[in-house]
């Protein structure tokens, strides 16, 4: 008995070593490089997600040594279909031993890793293989971020996010989170390779609040832009909302970042007559013969500011772009609302603005058919000589809010014509695209975006594990011939 009971309380814990997983390492069969985000799926309904690297580490009791057929599926990447219609792989799983998986790619776009999370190279790490990043699987208890912004100040990046999940409690952080970062051309990794991101922490390690407030709900900050101040100081300015609920904004205004504080503080309290006098979505830097703006991208680029100090925090400053009955053209003006794209359709409904000269009825360059913008990113590209737009998509198919576009334009407000889909996430969301033109490559001819994974608003009733509610970066070739539509 005594025996029984010495035995029964010694703690057995057993790791798994490296040589005692079977990997599975998913390659784009073009490139060879791995995939992340596709699903292997047993015929009892397991699922195994490819890490960063494309690797899955399989150690399932009862189904090593012996046949095992895997359902292969993800996004925009796919296997050929057997006779009975599966579209999968039959394995047989050994300790220590690695195989690999080639799909091809169906998306113009090629998806490369997650940035945020936890996991984001899980199965390299069982397997015992070196990943890019120092802490690959768990950075300052980040399990979730959404809705990116970046931008380059003071040398290196900065990054933004709005609200982030932690692994500590199921209530995340909703005064957004910020990192650095170091730009590939002074010791940051390639841009093919990840981002190494250095979180800002308050005095516990933990994540820092970076729009701190006393008052209930939560905060986010878009918009963000970096200006020079009368002294020559560079300064970062962005609007805030703060909100009760996902559509109940109870408060806004400008912030700028306070460097002695470490996080953005309030400048302008602005009151709700003011609808779009203020930073908003991604801005952008545009040089114009009469000086230089920023502009406010949120759907499409109708707000415009000085690209001053003193012209941002003045809401009396900002210009939006709208439709003049008596130029019978778009101009820049400060007294009616920017225009949109359903208002832009009715007055071409309504006779009111000639087809031929409408800024944003985007259509889809192969079928015709109208693609409503959801949000996007708008950058000057060196390599086309033209403004070039990623944008996502509201009631597409066949996902809702995960279809991403590609456009270009002769100004950064249009007009906006003919969009080619490069990337798509069918029963799921992929909203708020952010282009970054500082990660571009061969003069621009290769940009990078990336934008929030999220069952939100999909339908989508299982969660992608570790992937959900996270960035994922993508990469696309602007000489890809699928491409030359434009042309």
């Amino acid at each position: 008995m005594r025996a029984f009971c010495l035995s029964f309380f010694i703690p057995l814990t057993v790791w798994a070593a490296p040589e005692d997983w079977f990997g599975i390492q998913v390659v784009d069969a073009k490139s060879g490089r791995g995939v992340p985000l596709i699903s292997l799926t047993t015929t009892n309904h397991q699922t195994y997600v490819t890490d960063s690297a494309g690797w899955i580490a399989f150690q399932e009791p009862g189904l090593m040594n012996t046949e095992v057929y895997f359902h292969i599926h993800g996004p925009g990447y796919s296997v050929p279909k057997d006779g009975f219609g599966y579209a999968g792989i039959r394995l047989k799983p050994k300790a220590g031993e690695k195989t690999e998986i080639k799909v091809l790619r169906h998306n113009i776009a090629e998806r490369l890793y997650r940035v945020t999370g936890q996991g984001i190279y899980r199965d390299s790490t069982l397997l015992g293989l070196d990943s890019p990043l120092p802490r690959p699987n768990l950075n300052v208890g980040v399990t979730g971020q959404d809705s990116v912004q970046a931008l380059s100040w003071k040398g290196r990046l900065f990054w933004l996010w709005g609200d982030t999940n932690r692994a500590s409690y199921p209530l995340g952080h909703f005064h957004c989170t910020s990192a650095w970062s170091d730009l590939p051309t002074a010791g940051g990794l390639e841009p093919s390779q990840g981002v190494h991101l250095e979180y800002l922490t308050d005095g516990s390690g933990q994540m820092r609040k970076m729009a701190p407030s006393q008052e209930p709900g939560v905060v986010w900050i878009f918009g963000l832009v970096t200006v020079a101040d009368p002294g020559g100081t560079d300064r970062l300015l962005g609007h805030y909302g703060r909100y009760a609920s996902l559509d109940k904004r109870v408060e806004h205004g400008l912030v700028e970042f306070d460097e002695a504080q470490g996080c953005f503080v309030p400048m302008l309290q602005l009151g709700d007559e003011f609808t779009w006098q203020h930073p908003e979505g991604n801005s952008v830097r545009v040089t114009l013969p009469e000086g230089d703006y920023v502009y406010f991208t949120g759907s499409f680029a109708v707000t415009r500011v000085k690209a001053d100090y003193g012209s941002i925090l003045n809401p009396g400053a900002y210009e939006a772009l709208a439709w003049s009955e008596e130029t019978g053209q778009y101009q820049w003006q400060k007294t009616l609302p920017p225009a949109t794209q359903e208002g832009e359709a009715q007055l071409i409904r309504a006779a009111k603005i000639p087809v031929e000269k409408a800024h944003f009825q985007v259509t889809d360059a192969a079928s015709g058919l109208p693609v409503i913008i959801h949000r996007a990113s708008i950058q000057w590209n060196a390599h086309r000589q033209r403004w070039i737009m990623i944008a996502t998509q509201n009631f597409g198919q066949p996902s809702m809010l995960g279809e991403v576009w590609y456009s270009e334009a002769s100004s950064p407000q249009g007009p906006w014509k003919k969009a080619v889909k490069v990337a798509s996430h069918p029963k799921y969301s992929f909203y708020n695209p952010r282009q970054h033109s500082f990660f571009d490559e061969e003069g621009g001819r290769i940009i990078y975006f990336e934008g929030t994974y999220a069952e939100t608003f999909s339908g989508n009733p299982v969660p992608t594990a570790r992937y959900d509610y996270n960035q994922i970066m993508y990469r696309l070739d602007l000489g890809d011939e699928r491409l030359a539509v434009f042309e």
